[in-house]
């Protein structure tokens, strides 16, 4: 079994920390618990993330862990995302550039151990049984900043793709191209990499795949439209559909719609991006949706590096190119403009002006001051969005999503313009 640990850093992953444990955010082609499940072949049964996270609840993601971690379990710092090609074996201890990043614990560890800000994964490893002490170094990389989720995602998918691929039966378009032409009429592929469909997955005459970088997969019951180009490394998701213009090293997760520019973005799941509007080097949190012409930049008219807000401050990310960061539920108006290193907060929702590098949570207008899209009123409105996808919003998701909204109304590391 594993248990997933948000430590204190993790925490800080905002926006999405507001709404969502860092085990339910994509990295790479997958979502991180999905990486640790298939990397150690055991299934998640929790996390340890903020108190305010108690009652998440989404599609096949595990509960907040309460009670004791018992001896034997994994638990694994989700900042650290391995490789798939990554195997537990016996291995007792999992470390990713000499750092540990999975234990298979000695003995039971209470949650609030696992909240303590002093707490590290050293102080668990176990001291005797089967596999004791056997620590095996895995290929990987570290989250150190939620922007890392950008910096990162093209390593990834170049490892991911083939991997995922062969785990769910996807066969492969471009070998040999006579069969791949015969079968997908009006399909041109580009490039040395593979493109992979799963069974079920629909492509579209006058489409072109790019793999010149990278591979593509378009998992079940993902559909590409006519007269779009993709790009690899590329990773599509089921039931998400993508359509006209060009669709570049991105990963777009399940049931999304994503039409126009999109270079090096992540959309986590369910979001909506069904018009024109560039978007690069962002991240789309669960249920986002941008308006019409909607438009990132992802790149200042200095060349120099991007800033981001965190809750620390304002910090140099030292990335020539960065564009947004959406959190779940966040809505952007038709036409709106997204300055360079953008947090727009869970639940926001902005229109007319151009907003400044931080929308707090919850905000609702056009030009500056924001006011506070009320509890109610955001909740009718998340339940019609997932409705329309045929997602119930229970009365307990309700109560939770009121207490996340006066939680993060009222904290004092979000400066309300």
């Amino acid at each position: 079994m594993i248990v997933l640990l948000d430590d204190p850093r993790a925490r800080s992953f905002e926006p999405f920390a507001t709404t969502r444990p860092l085990g339910e955010v994509r990295a790479g082609a997958l979502l991180i618990r999905e990486r640790w499940a298939h990397v150690l072949s055991a299934p998640a049964i929790g996390f340890v993330s903020s108190p305010h996270l108690s009652g998440f609840s989404e599609f096949a993601a595990p509960p907040a862990h309460e009670g004791a971690v018992p001896a034997g379990t994994w638990l694994v710092n989700t900042r650290a995302l391995p490789h798939l090609q990554a195997t537990a074996s016996d291995a007792a201890v999992l470390s990713i550039d000499g750092r540990v990043a999975a234990v298979r614990v000695g003995g039971d560890v209470t949650v609030e151990q696992l909240r303590d800000p002093l707490f590290s994964l050293d102080s668990v490893m176990p001291e005797a049984g089967p596999g004791a002490g056997t620590r095996v170094e895995v290929p990987g990389v570290w989250l150190e900043h939620v922007w890392d989720l950008t910096a990162t995602l093209q390593e990834l998918l170049l490892s991911d793709i083939p991997l995922v691929g062969a785990m769910v039966g996807a066969r492969s378009i471009t070998e040999p191209q006579a069969t791949a032409q015969a079968a997908l009429p009006g399909v041109h592929v580009i490039g040395l990499y593979d493109v992979l469909l799963e069974p079920g997955a629909e492509v579209e005459p006058m489409t072109v795949f790019d793999t010149s970088a990278g591979p593509v997969l378009l998992r079940a019951g993902a559909r590409v439209r006519a007269f779009t180009r993709v790009v690899g490394p590329c990773y599509v998701g089921r039931q998400s559909t993508v359509t006209a213009d060009r669709i570049a090293g991105c990963s777009i997760g399940d049931a999304c719609r994503v039409h126009g520019e999109v270079s090096s973005t992540i959309f986590i799941g369910h979001a909506n991006k069904g018009h024109d509007g560039f978007v690069g080097h962002s991240v789309i949190g669960r249920w986002a949706n941008l308006g019409a012409g909607t438009i990132t930049s992802n790149l200042k008219n200095t060349y120099g590096s991007v800033s981001l807000w965190t809750p620390e401050g304002v910090r140099d990310t030292g990335l020539q190119f960065l564009g947004s960061m959406l959190g779940d539920h966040a809505k952007t108006g038709i036409g709106l403009r997204l300055t360079t290193g953008c947090v727009v907060g869970a639940g926001a929702n902005v229109f007319d002006a151009i907003p400044p590098k931080l929308v707090p949570p919850f905000a609702w207008g056009g030009p500056t001051p924001y006011g506070v899209f009320a509890p109610d009123a955001f909740v009718d409105t998340a339940a019609r969005v997932m409705s329309r996808r045929q997602v119930e919003l229970s009365e307990a998701a309700r109560g939770w999503w009121r207490t996340v909204h006066r939680m993060a109304t009222t904290d004092p590391r979000w400066t309300r313009t």
